[in-house]
């Protein structure tokens, strides 16, 4: 197997708004990125949404990067969406997701902290209810695209690529930070170097 850490890639950033490589996991490891979003005002390379990836050619990519974009969709869409990420990926290629974790974020609302200030953000601060449905001040100002439709706990992630054909998943949960993380193969990797990978581009776990 090609060993995709150690040679440059190429990765589409999905729903990437406006940030860019270097606020990825793939800053600093020479890939080369292609950005694609639902919205033109981020000056995208690719207008596109994650379910109908149909400008983008099939087995194209190294990795697919999603960061919160797969709880926007319906849930009827998320399996559209991470078979849209298979097929635009190389056979020796990878999805890297991160998204809400219902879990940790439904502890919270368990306490009856819905409202409650869970962490501070460069936006403000951040509330479960704001994890859940979507931030509000962004959904208050107009962007629409911010509401969230579904959501995931870390078995239904790993299950939701399964079933989307990709072969091996290592899975990552954060509950400091209401967060999941995936790294999803299309092929069978040795375990070394899905170990690897993992190590290099999932964060570092916080209990």
């Amino acid at each position: 197997m090609k060993d995709l850490l150690l040679d440059s890639g190429s990765f589409l950033h999905v729903g990437c708004g406006s940030r860019r490589s270097d606020g990825t996991p793939f800053a600093g490891l020479g890939w080369q990125e292609t950005r694609l979003d639902i919205n033109p005002d981020v000056a995208p390379d690719v207008i596109g949404t994650i379910t109908d990836l149909s400008s983008v050619s099939s087995q194209s990519f190294d990795a697919v990067f999603s960061s919160h974009n797969i709880e926007h969709l319906y849930p009827h869409e998320v399996s559209l969406a991470l078979s849209e990420f298979r097929r635009v990926l190389r056979p020796t290629g990878f999805a890297l997701i991160t998204c809400p974790d219902l879990r940790s974020v439904c502890s919270l609302v368990a306490d009856g902290q819905l409202i409650e200030p869970a962490y501070n953000s460069p936006a403000g601060p951040i509330a479960p209810i704001d994890i859940i449905f979507g931030h509000r001040s962004s959904l208050q100002a107009g962007n629409l695209y911010m509401a969230h439709r579904c959501g995931f706990t870390e078995s239904v992630l790993v299950a939701s690529l399964q079933e989307a054909g990709f072969l091996q998943v290592a899975s990552l949960t954060r509950p400091a930070f209401f967060d999941l993380w995936a790294l999803a193969t299309c092929e069978s990797w040795p375990e070394q170097a899905l170990r690897t990978a993992a190590a290099r581009l999932l964060p570092v776990s916080v209990a």
